[in-house]
């Protein structure tokens, strides 16, 4: 995944891979191939979560910061 895509994205991609792996014509070696693709999404959408909840905390010191 070189592209960095939306958060959003992510969430839909893996909505997505979780309906394929549900398919009882998958094979053994497409459901691990659409599993391990299905944890990098899902790390990089907790990454992004992490990364915003970081930017909130540093807004929120900054204001707490500005009013004292």
């Amino acid at each position: 995944m070189s592209k960095q895509i939306s958060f959003e994205e992510q969430l839909e991609e893996s909505r997505r891979i979780l309906e394929r792996l549900m398919d009882p014509e998958i094979t053994l070696e497409e459901s691990v191939k659409l599993y391990e693709e299905g944890m990098e999404r899902i790390r990089s959408a907790r990454k992004m979560i992490e990364e915003a909840k970081l930017k909130v905390e540093q807004i929120e010191a900054a204001h707490r910061e500005d009013e004292v």
